[in-house]
């Protein structure tokens, strides 16, 4: 199994092993003026229109989450850890990333039962800037995938924002929103609730990486749903959400 970080380990070592651009190798390893040219060149381009045209079953995806210190970025809440599984089409992959990130604020005793992330867990954990550019460069270009991804998308964009002066440019589809619009008589939202619906064992709640792989399960099975109604491509996609 790929797993490019774990933690604040085994990272260098995966990069070391090649399967990464000399590109995206010497970036990692550059100086934090470099380092930030290299995020700001992952936020850039990625709204394709010949995506557009790829269908679901075919589609590059990467699915991920989130853990933060709460739920108001606006009030100084940040990320306390990445997790992201690459999906090809349908086929959910071994290629996985996952780190803790050591936060600017003290991680709230009520994120800490929700979580299990300590503050000495993430105290000698990656700075915002190497787990985010670490982030980018795993999920690179694709299409990108979260539940309820308001939260998630709002948290990245502020990191983006905070570290490089750049926003998140890349497209990113919501399993909840997709869920509530395949089935809108089911008046539920959370990742609990749809993964019951489908049938999807729960492994390890409010574990950005766990989550993230019950997420893809959910994409997975959703794919199906969507060709059933023939919702064949990404366009399709985006056309059957915009319906009222």
């Amino acid at each position: 199994m790929k797993e490019p970080m774990k933690g604040n380990g085994g990272f260098w070592e995966a990069f070391k092993g090649g399967g990464v651009s000399p590109r995206i190798a010497s970036m990692l390893g550059a100086p934090s003026a470099q380092q930030i040219a290299f995020v700001r060149s992952l936020t850039k381009g990625q709204r394709r229109p010949e995506t557009l045209h790829v269908p679901l079953s075919q589609l590059k995806t990467a699915v991920f989450d989130l853990e933060t210190t709460g739920f108001h970025y606006h009030y100084g809440d940040e990320i306390l850890s990445f997790g992201s599984v690459k999906v090809e089409g349908e086929e959910i992959t071994e290629e996985i990333y996952y780190s803790l990130c050591k936060p600017g604020c003290t991680v709230p005793e009520r994120i800490v039962e929700l979580t299990g992330i300590t503050q000495e867990m993430v105290q000698d954990a990656p700075p915002l800037l190497q787990a985010l550019r670490e982030f980018m460069a795993f999920v690179d270009d694709r299409v990108l995938i979260a539940h309820g991804s308001a939260h998630d998308k709002a948290f990245l964009d502020v990191a983006l924002w905070k570290t490089t002066k750049a926003h998140l440019g890349h497209r990113v589809l919501d399993t909840m929103m997709i869920a509530q619009k395949l089935e809108p008589e089911r008046k539920i939202s959370s990742l609990d609730d749809w993964l019951e619906v489908y049938g999807i064992p729960v492994t390890k709640r409010h574990h950005a990486l766990e989550d993230a792989k019950m997420t893809a399960g959910l994409w997975k099975v959703m794919i199906g749903r969507l060709k059933e109604i023939n919702v064949i491509t990404l366009g399709d996609l985006y056309a059957f959400l915009s319906k009222s």
